[in-house]
């Protein structure tokens, strides 16, 4: 959050707008305008070098040599990375971790209802808020499934592909299923939100679908799913860590379980792009260093309560202040998958664009450190104040959110 609002600023400065603290006088209008056609030639050049180097990724990592990579990993893949996934007789389920009527019986479901309510009673609302960020990200799950399904030569072609790629999309897509199965009826019987609220920001985020922002290329792909099960992992775990300690045991327990099993997801496609970099680094590495250019977008960046027009903003203030999600854990995750793949070690087989491929993600961790300590400081100068931001899940009651 903090480096995109430094960018801003940077951006506003370097096309000549005043700042607000000078003493100069307002350019005059013809000033005004030709600033403001130097912005905006400026912004459509950027686009168009954005869009040559997509195009440029595109033709590269989707080139029948880089394809034949992915088709000779699948007997690679049958035995590393379809061995993490749990079959449905031995795999948690919903019911497993919420009051079950029909197994408790009436008066045993109603008890154990409202020891749940008891206990979700005090959690925070701004705990609430984060949890309610997990669960419409995990409910998003179609939209997962269909971006899986764009990387070329590790994809589902029919529907029922019987091949190892195409099992193990079928597979985590299952696992994956519970996740926001168990958190939905988790928040309808602690009676803490606005269901129908909660529901359409669902609704909403499947039909607006994704950006991720990077080519559908599988190079590309395994490094974003890679990132991000290792952030949904970090997320759901902070939050089992929270609501423990406001006395919600249960919600721990089920937070816990999706994140352990995000964790073997992270290790299923870390795995994957650990064996593309041995298989082809300078793709690869190359591939990571356009993906840290860009940013790794969340999944549901795209939310929408239909009230709030900054929802996802918001919600990723809550998180930060809840330490629910933070900068300082992208940057952690970055350090972790630097080490986890010896980037830093990648030496033969890489070209010249490779090697400074190579450096740039080596160098980024430290680079977003430095941006990190230069926004605290400068949030320490202001001295700003929280925000009270309402949010409809929890019928409009604020939570204090410090803004950029």
């Amino acid at each position: 959050m903090a480096a995109s609002a430094t960018t801003s600023t940077l951006a506003v400065t370097m096309f000549g707008y005043p700042n607000r603290n000078c003493h100069l006088k307002p350019p005059a209008t013809a000033t005004l305008r030709f600033w403001r056609s130097a912005a905006a030639a400026a912004v459509a050049t950027s686009r168009q070098e954005a869009e040559a180097e997509e195009a440029d990724e595109v033709r590269r990592c989707l080139a029948p040599a880089r394809l034949e990579v992915l088709e000779q990993m699948e007997p690679w893949v049958e035995a590393h990375v379809l061995p993490l996934l749990k079959p449905a007789e031995e795999a948690w389920q919903p019911a497993d971790l919420v009051p079950d009527a029909a197994a408790l019986g009436a008066d045993g479901f109603h008890a154990a209802c409202v020891e749940l309510r008891g206990r979700a009673a005090g959690v925070p609302d701004a705990h609430l808020v984060c949890l309610v960020g997990n669960m419409v990200t995990e409910e998003a799950l179609p939209t997962y499934q269909s971006m899986a399904n764009r990387f070329e030569s590790a994809r589902d072609v029919t529907g029922a592909d019987g091949t190892a790629w195409a099992r193990w999309i079928c597979g985590w897509s299952a696992e994956e299923n519970r996740h926001g199965d168990v958190l939905n009826r988790y928040m309808y019987l602690s009676g803490r939100l606005d269901m129908r609220q909660v529901e359409r920001t669902v609704h909403r985020l499947i039909s607006s679908g994704m950006a991720m922002h990077a080519p559908a290329s599988p190079y590309h792909g395994f490094i974003y799913v890679a990132f991000q099960e290792r952030a949904t992992a970090i997320s759901h775990g902070n939050t089992a860590r929270n609501v423990r300690a406001h006395g919600d045991d249960a919600l721990a327990r089920i937070c816990g379980a999706i994140a352990a099993d995000e964790k073997r997801h992270e290790a299923a496609y870390t795995r994957v792009v650990e064996r593309l970099l041995e298989a082809d680094p300078d793709t690869t590495v190359r591939a990571l260093a356009y993906m840290m250019r860009r940013r790794i977008t969340m999944p549901a960046a795209l939310m929408d309560d239909g009230r709030d027009a900054d929802l996802f903003a918001h919600y990723a203030a809550a998180a930060q202040q809840a330490g629910t999600y933070t900068a300082s854990d992208y940057r952690g995750i970055l350090e972790h998958l630097i080490r986890r793949w010896r980037v830093a070690e990648l030496e033969a087989g890489l070209s010249g664009e490779g090697r400074r491929a190579r450096d740039y993600v080596c160098a980024l961790p430290q680079k977003i450190r430095r941006m990190e300590e230069k926004a605290h400081d400068r949030a320490a100068q202001m001295r700003k104040r929280p925000t009270a931001i309402p949010f409809s899940w929890i019928f409009d009651k604020p939570v204090d959110v410090m803004l950029p």
